[in-house]
């Protein structure tokens, strides 16, 4: 814990830094993103390298939690996942405490035979599969359902006479939906895989499910190449909940890095035709989270993504015991964007992984979450398609405790007293309140009283500056002309514009004395830019003002005692 905040320790000017981070742990997230950014991770493929990489992510489960493994040691089960899965059943401090309470039932070996027998109903096998435990629930991932034309096609021919080997880079072939042959026998198919795949998600207490396809059903030269559980004709899914929450996929990230790598003011073009998912979320999860779901369509990228976030952390927050699965059409883009929010963000709460520093968590969900579970980086870096490095430049924007897990308890008094208030809570009110003896009394209350975090029961209130309304204004094009190409290429408003924002900058908050959960997310995401930097760099359609993304990267780094060896251009 004290290396932790050494990593994330208070500047003169009230910012953070990584000083106390080694450099030889700087090193290990070089070298991670380093080989990242050049290799195609498969579970048959496998180097020294990588052999060292699986080892470092037990290691690293190992510090908090009690698992087992679910076997994939030559891709046999799915080919583009870890070939040790981790399944984790308790975390290790609940031995004497809450064992009873959140131990698993789930046996392994169970659990193996129904991954095992369900892989076959998903898109490229890539089978529904836990990997958070908070609070004794499963946040899991996948692909979306497999489609007539992947299960009669290539792939499916593969599982069914092949022993299960599938072809993972290629597509599935297409087989024309109006084949007697097909037709005849899609529902008793279905019936057979998809049963699997509900056995499956029923065995991990899987109750919710959010699809982030902004397609019903992916089409490709005019076939229905993969489906949902949100259009399956048999409503085989009706049982669980179904959240639809369309996100741009990849190819739109291209334009996040054409636009000097800023997401404020870009907004997707939904008006293209192959979106056709609207947004979909049950009465019960909009109730409490004051966000206009109706404007969905308006929001950009900063936005969307921070609603997004809102609402899954507000599920696994519910009352009842349930999971939660998210997926997008593979599972390896939008999937682990959000996968690695949740885990970050919980962890900057000390909701999960508990034990682990800055620097260990981010290895742990990069290896992890994205490599070992096959995001195709060298591929998506040739296209411009950093969706990778959003997700970490984005941690500056979800450091308020608004997206903390932490719940609130009512205060029983009004008396002005430690136990009632919080830092954020005093933060608040001295930039609401403009008087000399309010900001007096607040500035020796901070000084005498030890920080602290908000208990599990105190509020998330956290005051943020606001813009000036004149910076906050979105300028949209008169008219908007609808796209009938299947490429998201082109799928932002380039029109859309709002000022006032770097695209490194942390957005500036009404206190500068952070919260510990602003220190360890920071502390995370400028240990990654300084990673980055001094590997992948950034490459910049145009100059930006003074040089400032440049300029930031090479400060991370020199923070961390890494140089950039690739230019950022």
């Amino acid at each position: 814990a004290r290396d932790a905040m050494m990593a994330a320790s208070p500047s003169a000017a009230g910012g953070y830094t990584v000083s106390g981070l080694s450099v030889r742990k700087s090193e290990q997230i070089a070298d991670l993103i380093d080989l990242f950014s050049k290799t195609q991770y498969r579970a048959k493929e496998v180097s020294p390298r990588v052999e060292a990489i699986e080892k470092r992510c037990l290691e690293l489960f190992d510090r908090d939690y009690k698992y087992s493994i679910i076997s994939n040691s030559s891709g046999e089960v799915c080919g583009h996942y870890p070939r040790q899965i981790v399944f984790l059943e308790y975390e290790s401090t609940e031995v004497d405490r809450d064992r009873d309470r959140f131990e698993s039932t789930v046996q392994i070996s169970k659990l193996q035979d129904l991954v095992s027998r369900s892989k076959m109903a998903r898109c490229r096998g890539r089978f529904v599969c836990p990997v958070i435990l908070y609070n004794g629930k499963h946040i899991c991932r996948s692909a979306t359902l497999a489609g007539w034309g992947e299960l009669y096609g290539r792939t499916g021919y593969n599982y069914i006479f092949s022993g299960g080997s599938d072809d993972t880079c290629t597509e599935p072939e297409e087989v024309p939906e109006d084949d007697p042959a097909v037709r005849n026998g899609e529902s008793q198919l279905f019936d057979k895989v998809r049963g699997h795949d509900i056995k499956l998600l029923r065995y991990l207490s899987v109750r919710y499910i959010c699809d982030l396809m902004v397609e019903n059903k992916k089409v490709k030269f005019g076939l229905n190449v993969t489906s949902s559980e949100k259009v399956d004709k048999a409503q085989r899914y009706a049982d669980f909940t179904l959240l639809s929450v369309p996100y741009p996929g990849c190819e739109f990230f291209k334009d996040y890095k054409d636009r000097d790598y800023t997401a404020e003011g870009l907004v997707f073009n939904w008006n293209q035709d192959f979106v056709d998912a609207p947004l979909t979320i049950p009465a019960r999860f909009t109730q409490n989270l004051n966000i206009d779901w109706t404007r969905y369509q308006s929001w950009d990228l900063v936005e969307q993504t921070q609603n997004y976030l809102k609402l899954l952390l507000h599920i696994i927050n519910s009352d009842d015991d349930s999971g939660l699965l998210v997926h997008c059409i593979s599972g390896w883009d939008r999937t682990p964007l959000f996968v690695s929010l949740l885990r970050l963000s919980l962890w900057a709460d000390g909701a999960v992984h508990a034990n682990l520093e800055p620097a260990e968590i981010l290895y742990l969900t990069i290896a992890y979450d994205w490599f070992l579970f096959g995001h195709m980086l060298p591929d998506r870096l040739s296209k411009g398609e950093e969706i990778f490095f959003f997700c970490f430049n984005f941690l500056k924007h979800i450091v308020s405790e608004k997206f903390s897990a932490l719940r609130k308890q009512r205060r029983k008094n009004s008396h002005f007293k430690e136990s009632d208030f919080t830092v954020e809570d005093l933060c608040q009110l001295s930039t609401s309140t403009c008087s000399a003896v309010w900001m007096s009394v607040i500035e020796m209350y901070l000084y005498f009283v030890p920080r602290r975090r908000a208990p599990a029961s105190s509020p998330p209130m956290v005051s943020w500056c606001k813009q000036n309304p004149l910076d906050e204004t979105l300028s949209h094009p008169a008219n908007e002309a609808k796209s009938s190409s299947s490429s998201s290429s082109n799928q932002s408003d380039h029109g859309v514009t709002r000022s006032g924002s770097s695209p490194l900058a942390v957005p500036t908050r009404g206190c500068s004395l952070p919260s510990e959960r602003q220190a360890r997310l920071e502390a995370v995401r400028e240990i990654f830019l300084a990673a980055y930097s001094s590997t992948v760099g950034l490459r910049s359609s145009a100059p930006s003002p003074s040089g400032a993304i440049s300029g930031l990267l090479e400060q991370f780094a020199r923070g961390v005692g890494l140089r950039g060896s690739n230019a950022i251009v």
